[in-house]
Order: C-alpha cells, then sequence, then structure tokens
C-alpha cells in the first residue's frame, strides 16, 4: 500500500520514509549539495591560481616588490616552485592551500593566513550583528505588511524599503555619521578598535552606527521577500482552515504562517553573503572598523597581491560554505526542497 505524503498543522508536506535499500533523501540531498560546494570550491581554487599567474611580472615581482633584483626572484622561483611546469605549481599550491598557508605578505611582514586569521572574526562579528538584526526586524515588518496589504503604511514601508536598498553603501554610511554623530552627537563615528573580538566588544556602543550600515539594507531586502512569502501564505487552505476553527490570529500567524514564510528567508541568508562581504568592505574603511574588509582595502592601495588573493579565497570559500548550511537548514525545514526542486 503507497503512501500519502503528510500534510502537517502549518502545511509542509513531509517526506515519505526511505524503502528498503534505499538512501534517505535528506541524506542524498546533503551528499548532492556537498558535492556541488566542492566543484565550486575547486574551480575559486583555479581562478585564483590564475589571477595569481597574471600578475604584473609574475607572482615574485608581485611579492616582493617592483624594487627586487633578478637574482632575488630567481631565487623567489625556485624556493616558491614558480619555475617548475604549471601543473606541478598548481599541485603545490593546493597543497600549499590544504596547510592553510595562504603565502607572505611583504609589507605587513606576517603569513597572509595570520593576517587574516587576525581580522576574520573581527568581520564575522560585524556582518553577524547586523544580520541577525535585520533578521529581527524584518520578519515582523514582512508579516505586518502582508497583514496590511496595499494599505497606506503597507506602501510607505515599501517605499522606505527601495529607497534603503537602493541607496549606496558609502552614502548611507555618512548620512549615518552625519546625523547620529555630526548633528546630533549621540553616537560616536569612529568603530571600536582592538586586536580581537573581545576588545571589540568591549565599547558596545561604537558598534551601533556600523551594525545599522550593515543591517538596513539588509532589512529592506529581507521585508520585501518575506512580505512576498507571507502573501503566498495567506492564501493557502492551511491558513484558511485554522482560520475557520476560530484559532486565535497571533497562533495563526505565529505557528502557521511565519513557519513557512520564514524558509525562503533562511534560503536567502547563505546567498546574502558575498553582498554582506562586500558591504563590510565599504563600512569598515568608513567607519576604521579593524576587520578584513579594511585589510583588504589597505591591500589594494599598497598592491599586496598575496593578500589580495587570499582574502578572495576565503570569501569565496565562505559563501559557498554559507549557500550549503542555507540549502540544508532549509531541506530540514521543508523537505519539499530536498526533492532537487530548491
Amino acid at each position: 500500500m503507497s503512501m500519502a505524503p503528510d500534510i502537517s498543522p502549518a502545511g509542509a508536506v513531509s517526506a515519505a520514509p526511505a524503502g528498503p535499500g534505499k538512501a534517505h533523501p535528506f541524506l542524498v540531498f546533503v551528499l548532492r549539495r556537498l558535492g556541488q560546494a566542492i566543484i565550486v570550491i575547486f574551480v575559486v581554487t583555479v581562478v585564483v591560481f590564475a589571477l595569481l599567474q597574471m600578475l604584473p611580472g609574475g607572482p615574485a615581482r608581485g611579492v616582493l616588490g617592483v624594487q627586487a633584483t633578478a637574482e632575488q626572484i630567481a631565487t623567489f622561483n625556485h624556493e616558491q616552485g614558480f619555475d617548475r611546469p604549471i601543473w606541478e605549481q598548481y599541485i603545490l599550491f593546493l597543497g600549499r592551500l590544504l596547510r592553510g598557508d595562504l603565502g607572505e605578505s611583504y609589507l605587513l611582514n606576517k603569513s597572509v593566513a595570520d593576517a587574516i586569521a587576525q581580522r576574520l572574526p573581527k568581520t564575522l562579528l560585524l556582518t553577524g550583528l547586523s544580520l541577525v538584526a535585520a533578521v529581527i526586524v524584518a520578519i515582523p515588518v514582512g508579516i505586518f505588511q502582508a497583514v496590511r496589504r496595499n494599505g497606506v503604511v503597507d506602501y510607505t514601508l515599501s517605499t522606505l524599503a527601495i529607497v534603503a536598498y537602493s541607496t549606496p553603501s558609502f552614502f548611507l554610511g555618512m548620512l549615518l555619521i552625519l546625523v547620529f554623530s555630526q548633528n546630533l552627537g549621540i553616537l560616536p563615528a569612529n568603530a571600536p578598535q582592538g586586536e580581537t573580538v573581545a576588545d571589540v566588544l568591549m565599547v558596545p556602543g561604537r558598534l551601533i552606527l556600523p551594525v545599522a550600515a550593515g543591517a538596513i539594507p539588509l532589512v529592506a531586502n529581507f521585508s520585501r521577500y518575506m512580505r512576498s512569502s507571507a502573501l503566498d501564505g495567506l492564501s493557502e487552505d492551511y491558513i484558511r482552515t485554522a482560520r475557520s476553527k476560530g484559532t486565535p490570529a497571533i497562533r495563526v500567524l505565529s505557528r502557521h504562517l511565519l513557519r513557512n514564510s520564514v524558509t525562503p528567508l533562511i534560503a536567502m541568508l547563505g546567498y546574502q553573503l558575498p553582498v554582506m562581504f562586500g558591504g563590510a568592505l565599504v563600512i569598515e574603511q568608513l567607519f576604521n572598523y579593524p576587520g578584513m574588509g579594511l585589510l583588504f582595502w589597505s591591500a589594494a592601495q599598497s598592491s599586496d597581491f598575496p593578500v589580495l588573493l587570499g582574502c578572495v579565497l576565503v570569501i569565496s570559500a565562505a559563501t559557498v560554505i554559507g549557500s550549503l548550511l542555507a540549502d540544508i537548514v532549509q531541506a530540514l525545514l521543508d523537505p519539499r526542497t530536498r526533492g532537487g526542486i530548491a
């Protein structure tokens, strides 16, 4: 006897049990996504390796600088294996990456891995706080707009969201500094300084403006998606059934509508990582925040190519991992996505 899909009160379709000898659908889904992530990361390493080969004057000139002599360049190429065939160079490059060796920053006089390891946690703190703040605000705003759709408040919030999403990060940051620091004088313009995340958290007031600059565009984007998803959910049969049974409105929204409407938003979180890191590049420079975005900015100004390529590699890997985690979380919340339709 065949088993029909089970419809939960929240409207989610639960997956049928795997038959004898068949792998669990969720495991198959995770393995498929993991394989795709590995392929993407492999392509990223190829692109970064190609960029390294295309540095002006070659990798040695990019690392040692324009003042390096021919003897120094030859010695460097021999030590790093750049005088070997290109396929051998790529294998050596992969081997160094697997050992966590991203090269040396000639200007910082330290390894690229150490420089990134010191800055990356602070960037993750800034982007994480911005993301959490955006989700906390965007979810109720989006649901409220869906419930009060086509009203004055809905149109006003939609207009503000479009304006906020369209505003460049540097202009938004400058506007926040101008209003809250220069004119009102209630918030400091400079971000907290320190070598560690604990040092940064010692002055939480200085994080408000940088976090707000990162969160406002995300609120505008997430609230629009949440509104659209909630509107689709309000037209579903399980919502009408819950209302016809006399279920309180707040319970319908929180237990039935929210669970299904938030799934597309969760999927978006992983895909927002490159956008957030790109915004961090501007925000950290604007507020003088000692994260990886400021490191990338400084390396670009000083032509520190190993640091630039190391940042690109780390950000690309983080983006792939973030997308993978978002897909897995979405599959846990909505088994319908495991069939490859997501």
